[in-house]
């Protein structure tokens, strides 16, 4: 694999292989059992299940923030199940963005430099940075906001940032974890119909949730429990919500 990450355009942006997650206890704890699933390029899909289904372990090890037990995992084409520390960390600067509930904002930076660092470690000289976070936050619809700090922001507005920031290195996936779980129902809504948005615009989307009425939203819906897949359902474009 070459310093210099992409994504093969014939792989699918996540290929999951009889991936297990096993945790030591007596008898040890199994947070995923045999999980096989494929996200294909330009798919907007939501794995949706209570706490304790092992959602969140998926989350992680789709992440490269944690490794299987067994199987394998492809993110776009590169089989990272057995990468170095250094490698992953390459994965995770160059192939995945990531958009979590508490947004992880730096509050003494503006918007524009919450986004633009987001790709410190991509080898851009600052103002290709800078330039990359204007375009991002723009796509999000923050064009006016871009010199605000954080506590200026609203919840959504932050939301907005956090989705730039995610968006902003072109990521062949973006991992959404709880998304709108900080969020009142007015902000959740929108910040669903952005991501529909950045979906046609084709970005590759997988939304980590328990909340039912969000994956009713989603395109596909692909339910967990017990550390396993128990359906995965195409609801198809009824379910884009309506609105600006």
């Amino acid at each position: 694999m070459s310093d210099h990450l992409t994504h093969d355009p014939s792989r699918p942006a996540l290929e999951l292989a009889g991936v297990s997650k096993h945790y030591p206890g007596h008898p040890p704890i199994v947070a995923l059992d045999d999980v096989s699933l494929t996200v294909e390029r330009g798919e907007l899909a939501a794995i949706v299940g209570p706490s304790g289904s092992g959602k969140s372990t998926l989350l992680h090890i789709v992440g490269t923030l944690d490794r299987p037990t067994a199987g394998e995992v492809r993110i776009g084409g590169h089989d990272v199940s057995d990468l170095s520390d250094r490698r992953l960390a390459a994965i995770r600067s160059h192939l995945v963005g990531f958009v979590f509930q508490q947004f992880f904002l730096l509050e003494s930076a503006s918007a524009l430099d919450n986004v633009a660092d987001g790709l410190l470690y991509t080898g851009m000289t600052r103002p290709e940075r800078l330039d990359r976070a204007d375009e991002a936050l723009r796509k999000v619809g923050l064009a006016h906001r871009v010199d605000h700090l954080p506590n200026e922001l609203s919840g959504g507005e932050k939301q907005r940032v956090a989705m730039a920031r995610a968006i902003v290195g072109d990521p062949g996936l973006v991992l959404a974890d709880e998304p709108t779980g900080a969020l009142d129902s007015r902000t959740s809504e929108a910040i669903v119909e952005l991501f529909h948005h950045l979906h046609d615009q084709g970005s590759t989307i997988l939304i980590i949730t328990h909340d039912h009425d969000l994956a009713d939203l989603i395109p596909r819906q692909i339910s967990f429990l017990d550390g396993r897949v128990t359906s995965d359902d195409r609801v198809g474009a009824a379910a884009v919500p309506s609105g600006g």
